[in-house]
């Protein structure tokens, strides 16, 4: 599945679009690569997003088929860090 596509389902980033321009900006990477929003995501990536005052490093535990509640969404993914980038 696509970064942008993926990162809106797991309500990770609020729409498809702003994850479009924050790949854009680079402020995206799967597995310590710069990520273009067109990047495909796999089971075991490690994705760090560097948005909103954060900086997030998840691990995809596995890729949605569809449309995932929010309730949900915690099972397609595992938090490894979160931290603020004012420390940076």
């Amino acid at each position: 599945m696509r970064i942008d596509q993926i990162l809106n389902k797991l309500c990770l980033i609020k729409t498809r679009s702003i994850a479009n321009q924050a790949c854009h900006k680079g402020l995206i990477e799967i597995n310590n690569q710069v990520a273009k929003a067109s990047s495909t995501v796999k089971e075991n990536d490690t994705l760090s997003i560097k948005l909103n005052g954060y900086h997030t490093v998840i691990k995809i535990t596995q890729v949605p088929n569809g449309n995932v509640s929010k309730k949900s969404a915690l099972e397609y993914y595992e938090l490894i860090s979160r931290e603020s980038l004012e420390s940076e």
